[in-house]
């Protein structure tokens, strides 16, 4: 095995495991009385919330596959829609067990029934991650904005902390300068390859309102967002003991809960890690902020392997003719 097939691997293995690990920690430092609390709240959950939540979810997959024709169209790709909807069910199913490997299978579904070039329908999966990760810096902007007060509360309560505040802003503020100067000069590997990734980002931007269809797309963004955060919301209202949750509160999880989701296979052991942790600095109790992030977790990773297998089966039949 050399060496790039050892770091691949590598990509695989460790988040997995550490996903892994997060769960036999969150088991090993709960008491056995909390983890009866949790169960009790898992098992007595209100799951008509949760086909909500589900329904939500069906809705954005229906809105990101009717939003991708925005962007095959202009390149003369009319690709028909269960297609569409089927190779993006199937590329979240192959995302749980490898992750990024749904945006190839994505691609390489279209070039099979549609007769859309790999490079092409690839193309626009980057688009759409570009638009992906500027719509989750928003909200991430405007969760850390509306919880201002409380996230600076939380951090005055450290020793030090007026000091302690304005030193690691000082630090940061300094460290973004040189950040930036150091990028836009190097001539570095990495720098390059930075930058690149940037300018990307910016040409990706511009190229949303250069489409025909822009405003279109742009709704169907903010909707599949919005269809996103209130996955999450509707959950809160099967636990009685988190249904007075804020939606600021709700931001700030959804936040951490996509980073979670990115950092392992699916999000396996850190997206409930991540919720719990982030409702307990809010002052919900640990039982109750690790069943919602379970009850979450458990049933949008369901309805991914549902959706993800049925589609898969489904879609040699209905393009049994072609």
């Amino acid at each position: 095995m050399n060496k790039k097939q050892i770091i691949k691997v590598l990509k695989f293995i460790l988040p997995l495991a550490l996903g892994v690990f997060l769960i036999w920690y969150s088991y090993s430092t709960t008491s056995e009385e909390d983890r009866k609390t949790i169960y009790k709240y898992i098992k007595e959950a209100d799951y008509f919330w949760v086909a909500m939540s589900w329904l939500l979810g069906i809705l954005s997959h229906l809105s990101r596959a009717y939003r991708w024709n925005f962007l095959l169209e202009p390149m003369g790709h009319k690709v028909r829609f269960p297609n569409s909807l089927m190779a993006t069910s199937v590329a979240y199913f192959a995302n749980l067990g490898i992750p990024r490997s749904g945006e190839v299978l994505r691609a390489t579904t279209l070039a099979s029934y549609e007769n859309v070039p790999f490079q092409k329908a690839f193309g626009t999966i980057v688009a759409e991650r570009i638009v992906d990760l500027i719509m989750l810096f928003l909200i991430t902007s405007i969760a850390l904005a509306l919880q201002t007060d409380t996230i600076m509360e939380l951090l005055m309560k450290r020793e030090g902390s007026s000091s302690f505040l304005l030193v690691i802003g000082a630090i940061g503020l300094l460290s973004v300068f040189i950040f930036i100067r150091f990028i836009k000069n190097s001539k570095n590997a990495f720098a390059i390859k930075l930058k690149a990734f940037i300018n990307g980002l910016l040409e990706g931007v511009v190229s949303i309102f250069k489409m025909k269809k822009k405003w279109p797309f742009i709704l169907h963004t903010v909707f599949i967002w919005s269809m996103y955060i209130l996955m999450l919301w509707v959950i809160k209202f099967s636990i009685p003991e988190v249904e007075d949750l804020s939606l600021s509160i709700i931001l700030v999880a959804f936040v951490a809960g996509a980073f979670a989701m990115s950092a392992s296979n699916g999000g396996i052991g850190w997206y409930p890690f991540a919720i719990a942790t982030i409702l307990t600095a809010f002052g919900i109790s640990k039982p109750s902020g690790e069943a919602f992030g379970w009850i979450m977790w458990i049933s949008q990773t369901l309805l991914v392997v549902l959706l993800g297998v049925s589609s898969f089966l489904f879609l040699p039949i209905y393009n049994r003719n072609k």
